[in-house]
């Protein structure tokens, strides 16, 4: 799906949300979350209860000093640091993200350490970024070798909060982890933030480019590619769900039995925009236009619910198995 929107030209955000269940029987409980994010010791969890328990940890920093990757085949090297923080959803749906805004020029000189860790999440390429090639590069993901990887720096958070002790590692039904890749342009002054291009990959690879008034700050742009990505992950799982039921199959209890996780797990965490920046909440209603994720939600509920009420209706077993 497309959406218009100005090109921009300096200062693109980009990132990469890893989504998966979180690799216990149980929920966590606010208290447990909070132990769970504590990735700093000088930095607190932050929590909220409302719409529903939300946990993000403290950013953590990877100083990087390698080329970006580009579209174009262009060598751009950038130094400086990518922030990367773990989101949890309801004690029950873990994300990892990793981004970085970069500069539109930078020195032409490396510069000691000190002048990038005062600037966190920000990359400074080697003279003039190529705004373009690089935003094609990154959402391409066809790395050269010595090039960025996103990808890794998120995988390697998801992967080491899944390591924690607190978690039994038996979760209650299986699922995928779903991969969302995104840039965000600047647009022009007075323009409004849209959707420039949305994807969707048979290997779990999502793509998204945005664009977003100068003003908005890269960690609202990452709130809105994670909200996108939570709500992407429960549609893909919860259809994933209904194809192995087999609905309309004689063996009821099957279909009930493989249900029921939805049920218990996800139907209650669908809540769009629950935190999304005022300013990029609109972007939302471009994704309900098309593809139409609430709608598609929405069927797939009531799919359930209707098998579960038929499945609860005593009916004589002639009358379940005839065809």
């Amino acid at each position: 799906m497309t959406a218009t929107g100005d090109t921009g030209t300096a200062e693109p955000v980009c990132g990469e949300v890893r989504t998966c269940l979180l690799q216990t029987s149980l929920s966590l409980t606010a208290s447990a979350a909070e132990e769970l994010l504590r990735l700093r010791e000088d930095e607190r969890v932050r929590l909220s209860e409302r719409p529903n328990l939300h946990a993000v940890s403290p950013d953590v920093l990877t100083g990087v000093d390698c080329r970006l990757p580009t579209g174009s085949g262009a060598r751009v090297r950038a130094i400086g640091t990518v922030a990367a923080r773990a989101v949890l959803t309801e004690g029950r749906v873990l994300q990892a993200t990793a981004y970085f805004r970069a500069a539109g020029a930078g020195p032409e000189q490396r510069q000691p350490w000190g002048h990038y860790l005062v600037r966190p999440g920000v990359l400074e390429p080697f003279g003039g970024l190529p705004v373009r090639a690089v935003a094609d590069g990154i959402l391409a993901g066809t790395r050269q070798a010595g090039e960025l990887d996103l990808g890794a720096v998120s995988e390697r958070l998801l992967t080491a909060v899944l390591r924690h002790q607190l978690l039994d590692q038996r979760p209650p039904f299986k699922s995928r982890r779903t991969r969302l890749r995104w840039v965000a342009l600047r647009t022009r002054d007075g323009q409004a933030p849209s959707i420039r291009r949305f994807t969707l990959a048979a290997d779990g690879l999502r793509t998204v480019e945005l664009r977003v008034p100068e003003e908005i700050a890269p960690a609202a742009v990452a709130g809105l590619c994670e909200d996108l990505a939570l709500h992407d992950w429960l549609l893909t799982t919860l259809v994933r769900m209904v194809e192995r039921s087999r609905p309309g199959s004689a063996d009821g209890y099957a279909v009930v039995t493989a249900l029921r996780p939805a049920v218990d797990h996800l139907l209650h965490l669908w809540m769009p925009r629950a935190r999304v920046a005022g300013a990029l909440s609109p972007l939302w209603e471009v994704l309900e236009r098309e593809p139409g994720f609430t709608r598609q939600w929405q069927t797939l509920v009531q799919r359930i619910r209707d098998q579960l009420a038929l499945q609860a209706i005593p009916l004589p077993r002639e009358a379940l198995t005839a065809r």
